[in-house]
C-alpha cells in the first residue's frame, strides 16, 4: 500500500523542484536577454561610430580643382631657350596661373579684389604646375586647360561645408568670391577629382596639400624593421622557456614578467625607449629605427605568449616520435613542432603587429610628433606614422583637416581590418585539428 504521508512529501519535493526550475529557466532567460543586448548595443555603437568617420572622411577623397587656360609662356619659363632645370625651377609660375585667372575675370580691376581672386587658388598649385612642367618641358611655349589646385576654403565650399545662407561676416568665403565661383562652375570650370594629393604627398599646414604618404612610409619602415626583431627573439624566447628550459623559480619568475609585460601601458615602453635608446644608446629620435625598437619591446609579450601556446598544442607524440627515429631535440623543434606551430605563431605575431600599426603614445616619447614634411626614404631618416599624423591633424582648427582626420582614420581602419583579416585565413588555412 502508499503510504499518504510519502506521497505527499514526494509531491512537495516535485513542486520545490519545478519552482526551483522555473526560477533558475528565468534567471536563464533574464542573462541571455542580458547578453544579446549587450551583444546589440556594441554593436549598434560600433555601426554608429564607423558611420560618424565614414561620412566627415569620404569627402576627403575629392579634392576641388579649377580649369584655366594657362599660357606657359617661355619668356617667363625659360627665358634662354636652353631648358636649364635651375632655370625652369626658379621660374614664376603663380604669375602663369594669376594672369590665367584673370583673364576669366577681366570685369575684376581693383588691386584688392585681385589679391582676393588670386586667394582662390591653393598656395601650392605653383609647385605642381613646376613639377608638371620640369617633367615634359614640351609644354614650354604652348596653352594648356589645367586642372588648377584649388584652396581649401574654395574646397569646403563646393563640399557644402560652408553655408552660403549664414551672415557674411560668419563665412570664411564672401559673396563676392562665391560670386566667382558660380561663375566658374556655371561653365563647367569647377569639379571635383580623385585627390591624389592625399596619398602621395607627406604633411602640410594647407589642408588641400596635406598627405598621408610620409605617413604610410613611416608606419611601413617601423612595422617591417619591428617584425624582423620581434618575430625571431620573440619565437626563440618562445621556444626556449616551452621546450628547453629547466622547471624552477628563476623560470617561473620570468614567464610572470612575460605575462604581466603584456598588461604595461604603453607610454611606459615610450618612456623606457626615450631613457635608453635616445638618452644612453643615442639612436636618432623622430625615426623608424627607433620607432621599431620601442614597439619590439610592446610587442614581444605578445608573440610569446601566442608562441608559447602554439608550441603547447602540438601533440607530445610527435616530439616522442621525432626523438624516437633519432633525431636531436633540436632537430625535434624545428624539423617537426615548429612548423606545425607556425600557423598560431604568425597569427599571434600578426597581432601583435596590428596592435603596433595603431599605438600612439610611446612614440609620442620619443619624437614622432615632429612636423616631418618630407617623405622618409630609409629607417635612419626623420618620420611620424598614420596614428601620430590623425593627432596631429585632429587639433587643427581648420575644416579641411577634420575631413582628412577621418579618411586617415579610415586608411589605419582599413590596414588594422586587413592585417586582422590574414590572421584569421592563416590560422584557418594552415591550422592542424589534433
Amino acid at each position: 500500500m502508499n503510504n499518504p504521508a510519502t506521497n505527499t512529501t514526494s509531491r512537495r519535493a516535485i513542486d520545490i523542484v519545478n519552482a526551483s526550475l522555473k526560477r533558475r529557466y528565468a534567471r536563464e532567460r533574464r542573462f541571455r536577454w542580458l547578453g544579446a543586448t549587450a551583444v546589440t548595443l556594441g554593436m549598434v555603437f560600433v555601426i554608429l561610430l564607423f558611420a560618424d568617420i565614414i561620412l566627415k572622411g569620404y569627402t576627403a577623397f575629392q579634392q576641388t580643382y579649377i580649369q584655366l587656360p594657362v599660357e606657359l609662356a617661355a619668356a617667363t619659363i625659360d627665358p634662354d631657350g636652353n631648358r636649364d632645370p635651375a632655370t625652369l625651377a626658379s621660374a614664376d609660375y603663380m604669375k602663369l596661373i594669376r594672369e590665367a585667372l584673370r583673364e576669366q575675370f577681366p570685369e575684376v580691376t581693383d588691386r584688392r579684389d585681385r589679391r582676393l581672386l588670386t586667394s582662390m587658388i591653393s598656395v601650392g598649385a605653383p609647385d605642381l604646375l613646376r613639377e608638371r612642367v620640369m617633367a615634359d618641358p614640351s609644354l614650354i611655349g604652348t596653352t594648356q586647360e589645367l586642372w588648377i589646385l584649388a584652396d581649401d576654403d574654395i574646397d569646403m565650399l563646393v563640399k557644402g561645408y560652408i553655408d552660403r545662407n549664414a551672415p557674411e561676416s560668419d563665412r570664411r568665403v564672401g559673396d563676392q568670391m562665391i560670386s566667382w565661383i558660380d561663375k566658374l562652375d556655371a561653365e563647367g570650370r569647377i569639379a571635383k577629382r580623385f585627390n591624389t594629393i592625399f596619398f602621395t604627398h607627406g604633411t602640410s599646414r594647407e589642408p588641400e596639400l596635406a598627405g598621408i604618404a610620409g605617413a604610410l612610409m613611416g608606419s611601413f619602415y617601423t612595422l617591417i624593421l619591428t617584425f624582423l626583431l620581434s618575430f625571431p627573439i620573440g619565437v626563440g624566447a618562445a621556444l626556449y622557456l616551452e621546450e628547453f628550459a629547466p622547471k624552477n623559480r628563476w623560470t617561473d619568475l620570468i614567464e610572470v614578467n612575460v605575462n604581466n609585460l603584456a598588461a604595461v601601458p604603453s607610454i611606459v615602453f615610450g618612456l623606457l625607449g626615450l631613457a635608453v635608446f635616445i638618452g644612453f644608446f643615442g639612436v636618432p629620435r623622430s625615426t623608424p629605427l627607433v620607432a621599431a625598437l620601442v614597439m619590439t619591446l610592446m610587442t614581444l609579450p605578445t608573440i610569446i605568449i601566442a608562441s608559447r601556446v602554439a608550441l603547447k598544442s602540438v601533440p607530445p607524440s610527435i616530439r616522442e616520435a621525432a626523438l624516437g627515429v633519432g633525431a636531436s631535440p633540436l632537430q625535434t623543434q624545428f624539423h617537426h613542432v615548429l612548423p606545425l606551430a607556425l600557423p598560431g605563431i604568425l597569427t599571434g605575431s600578426i597581432i601583435g603587429m596590428a596592435r603596433a600599426l595603431g599605438e600612439t603614445a610611446p612614440l609620442l616619447m620619443i619624437g614622432m610628433i615632429a612636423f616631418i614634411v618630407d617623405v622618409p626614404k630609409g629607417f635612419t631618416d626623420a618620420a611620424t606614422v598614420l596614428p601620430v599624423q590623425i593627432f596631429l591633424w585632429a587639433d587643427s582648427p581648420e575644416r579641411g583637416f577634420v575631413e582628412r582626420t577621418s579618411a586617415a582614420i579610415i586608411v589605419l581602419l582599413a590596414f588594422l581590418f586587413v592585417m586582422n583579416l590574414a590572421a584569421v585565413l592563416l590560422r584557418r588555412r594552415f591550422e592542424r585539428r589534433w
